[in-house]
C-alpha cells in the first residue's frame, strides 16, 4: 500500500474543494482534483484557475483535474467538499466505488432539511463505512485565503485516534494548522449554526446597525449553538475553539463569506428568495436556519436569533420586525441563557479533560 500522503483526491471542484487541493499540491502531493461538470474540468485546466468559484488564484500544475469518479476514488483518502443538501445524492451515487480502507473527510458545514441530521450521520446512513474512518473538518478557513497559504487553522473531528493523526499528518504545514478533537457532534454543530448567525449578522448590516449589534449577535449567537449543542451531548468547550467561535467570528465579519453578502443584501431590502436564487455558491445557512429551527423545536431549546433568521428567509417578518421580535424578548440571566447549568448539575466533578492529540499552541 502506497503511504498516505501520496494517494489523497478532492471530491467537489468548489471553492473550498479547489482551495484544499491547492493547499495539498504546496504540500508537495499531487492530488486529484474531481469536478462533476466536464465543461467546468475544462475550463480550469485551459485557465490554470478555478474562475467561477476561486478567481484569481492560480493553480498548482500538480493538480489533476478530473470527472472521472472512479480515478478519483483510487485514491485512499477522500476529501468531499460539496454542499451539504448535496451529500445524501452524492454518497447514493457514489456507494459503489468505497472500499473498507477509505478514509472519507467532509468538509460541507449544515444540517438536512427533512431529516435534520448531520452530515456524518447522513454518509453513515446511506454509505455504511466504518465510522472510525469518517472525519470532519471545519473552522475559519475561506477558501480564497487557505488556496493562498495565507496562515489558517482548523479542526478535525471523528473518526479513530489513529486515523485522525494520520489525516492530521497529511493536512498540517507552516500555513495551515489542523488541531483534532474527538467531538464530531459538537464540530460540525458549530460548522454548520454558524451560517445561520452570520445571515443574521449580514442582516443587522444591512439594516446600518453597527459593531454594538454585530457583536450581540455573534455573543448571543454563540449561545444558541452551544444551547443545542449541549441538549444533544457536545461538549460545551467545543463551541469555544475553532468551529464554534472561531469559524462564527470568520463567517460572521469577512466580505469572503457568502452567508455575510446574502444577509447584507436581504437587510438591505431585497427579497430573500431573489437574493438566495441569485448567488453563484450555495447559502448553507438558508437551509440550515429551517432545520435548526426544527431542530429546535423538537429538542424543546431556545434559539431566538436562529428563527428570527428563519423567519426572515420565509418572509413572515421583514429584518426590522425581527429586530424588534429579538429586542423585545424578556430579561434573562445571562449564564442561564447560555445553557451550561444542566451540563454542570448533571455531571460529576472535577471535569474530565477533553480529549485532544494535538500539540499545544
Amino acid at each position: 500500500m502506497k503511504p498516505l500522503r501520496e494517494r489523497v483526491a478532492v471530491l467537489g471542484g468548489g471553492g473550498w474543494g479547489t482551495a484544499l487541493a491547492q493547499h495539498l499540491a504546496g504540500r508537495g502531493l499531487k492530488p486529484i482534483l474531481c469536478v462533476r461538470r466536464a465543461e467546468r474540468a475544462e475550463e480550469i485546466r485551459r485557465l490554470g484557475e478555478n474562475r467561477l468559484y476561486l478567481p484569481g488564484v492560480p493553480l498548482s500544475p500538480e493538480i489533476r483535474i478530473t470527472t472521472d469518479l472512479e480515478e478519483a476514488f483510487q485514491a485512499r483518502v477522500l476529501l468531499l467538499a460539496v454542499p451539504a443538501q448535496t451529500v445524501r445524492a452524492w454518497a447514493g451515487a457514489a456507494k459503489g466505488l468505497f472500499r473498507p480502507d477509505h478514509i472519507l473527510v467532509h468538509g460541507a458545514k449544515g444540517l438536512e432539511l427533512g431529516t435534520l441530521k448531520r452530515v456524518s450521520e447522513v454518509l453513515l446512513e446511506v454509505l455504511e463505512h466504518p465510522p472510525e474512518r469518517l472525519l470532519a473538518l471545519s473552522g475559519p478557513n475561506h477558501a480564497e485565503e487557505v488556496a493562498r497559504g495565507i496562515p489558517s487553522t482548523t479542526v478535525l473531528a471523528g473518526g479513530s485516534p489513529e486515523v485522525r493523526l494520520d489525516v492530521q499528518e497529511l493536512l498540517t504545514d507552516h500555513r495551515f494548522r489542523v488541531y483534532t478533537s474527538d467531538d464530531l457532534l459538537g464540530v460540525e454543530l458549530g460548522g454548520a449554526l454558524k451560517n445561520v448567525i452570520a445571515l443574521g449578522c449580514g442582516i443587522s448590516d444591512g439594516l446600518g446597525f453597527g459593531e454594538n449589534t454585530r457583536a450581540a449577535l455573534i455573543t448571543r449567537g454563540l449561545a444558541e449553538i452551544a444551547r443545542l449543542g449541549i441538549r444533544l451531548g457536545a461538549h460545551p468547550l467545543t463551541f469555544s475553539g475553532l468551529s464554534g467561535l472561531g469559524d462564527l467570528v470568520a463567517t460572521a465579519t469577512s466580505l469572503h463569506s457568502r452567508n455575510l453578502r446574502a444577509g447584507r443584501a436581504i437587510g438591505a431590502g431585497r427579497r430573500p428568495s431573489e437574493v438566495l436564487k441569485e448567488s453563484p455558491m450555495v447559502v448553507e445557512g438558508a437551509p440550515t436556519a429551517h432545520a435548526a429551527v426544527q431542530l429546535g423545536r423538537r429538542l424543546d431549546v431556545e434559539l431566538p436569533i436562529a428563527t428570527a433568521v428563519h423567519r426572515v428567509l420565509l418572509e413572515e417578518l421583514t429584518p426590522r420586525e425581527a429586530v424588534v421580535a429579538l429586542m423585545g424578548r424578556d430579561p434573562r440571566e445571562e449564564r442561564e441563557a447560555m445553557g451550561f447549568r444542566p451540563w454542570l448539575e448533571n455531571r460529576p466533578f472535577p471535569l474530565q479533560p477533553f480529549a485532544s492529540s494535538s500539540p499545544s499552541v
